[in-house]
């Protein structure tokens, strides 16, 4: 497996001290770093920073949304990246979530599906050199009616940028397989991997490709507790994070890491935990969460623990271990991925 991580310019710990984390986890081998957006931080600023700062390991967007820029300048700003980094660019697209397009960016987002699809189409437009020119449902270039006419960006082509999708919902993941170049999923339980695995591979077959040709990159929080009792307190901790991601991510009414951990077989608990978080009682939604679906989901435990968890990883087909080390210090951070790149390795 290769190993990477993501960082967020805007995170808590600063961003000399995420810049500082992506250097020297680039030291410790890391392979790939992926730059988080969100409602941050802008990812290309981040990229083109660390750019300058690193030499080997891969840049990503993780993810850049859909919707918030046009698809001529998200491959304009994947060009110039990849040009600063002597080609080690990845662009990761997805659709996020209506709280953001819609609650932040004032954008529309109906048919992300369509939109993410039509977004990859031209941003492979311009990766090849050609003039733009596309007619869809939520994509018209040019626009119709006015005074402009098909363009090519003057940048030189870069056909060889991979395009990573980020999915959970099965249609997108379909899509992924069909189209993309990798996969950047999350809430991910490799024992129930066919929930996403199967629609993955329908959209490859209908590529006529295989899975050997898409990259399967997972993310997961690694922290190891060195005795039961410490394990104890972490997994307190983590379910009030995983109640919120389950109640509190996206809307009321669109919540797709709710429906991901449905569809592995916690549909119950998932409407119950987003019920108790809507309504406000907060401390209610987080006591339903089971040490089960935290262990499940996470590298979260004793070192013999993580290790066993990541041959788990490997054997349902993950080829990109996406490690977020816990810490509350950068030196604290940096010595639990050390650890947990050392596990890696033991297990490839």
């Amino acid at each position: 497996m290769r190993t990477a991580t993501t960082v967020e310019g805007s995170g808590g710990a600063g961003f000399r001290d995420t810049v500082e984390f992506a250097c020297e986890a680039e030291k410790l081998g890391l392979d790939v770093c992926w730059v988080a957006e969100a409602w941050g931080s802008d990812a290309p600023s981040v990229l083109g920073y660390l750019a300058a700062r690193t030499d080997r390991m891969l840049l990503g967007s993780g993810i850049i949304q859909v919707g918030t820029r046009t698809p001529v300048a998200i491959a304009q700003a994947a060009l110039t990246l990849a040009d600063m980094s002597d080609g080690r660019f990845l662009l990761g697209l997805g659709p996020s979530g209506p709280q953001v397009v819609e609650g932040l960016h004032g954008v529309p987002f109906a048919r992300p599906l369509t939109r993410v699809r039509e977004s990859v189409d031209v941003v492979r437009q311009v990766f090849a050199g050609e003039k733009v020119a596309y007619d869809g449902r939520t994509i018209r270039i040019p626009l119709p009616g006015g005074e402009g006419r098909p363009m090519r960006v003057s940048t030189a082509p870069n056909p060889d940028i991979p395009v990573y999708l980020a999915a959970l919902a099965p249609k997108l993941l379909e899509l992924t397989g069909e189209v993309a170049d990798g996969w950047l999923g999350t809430s991910f339980v490799p024992e129930g991997a066919a929930a996403y695995l199967e629609h993955l591979d329908a959209g490859l077959a209908r590529a006529g490709r295989q899975r050997r040709d898409l990259d399967v990159c997972q993310g997961a929080e690694v922290a190891f507790a060195a005795d039961e009792d410490a394990l104890r307190t972490m997994l307190a901790d983590r379910k009030r994070k995983l109640a919120f991601s389950l109640g509190g991510m996206g809307s009321a009414g669109t919540n797709f890491y709710n429906d991901a951990y449905s569809r592995q077989g916690w549909a119950q608990v998932a409407a119950a935990v987003r019920e108790r978080w809507q309504g406000g009682d907060r401390d209610g939604a987080a006591a339903l969460v089971t040490d089960e679906m935290v262990l499940a989901t996470t590298l979260v435990g004793t070192e013999e623990m993580v290790r066993a968890r990541l041959r788990v990883w490997r054997a349902a087909g993950v080829d990109t271990v996406r490690l977020y080390p816990a810490g509350d210090t950068l030196d604290e951070r940096l010595s639990t991925l050390a650890r947990a790149l050392d596990l890696v390795r033991e297990v490839r």
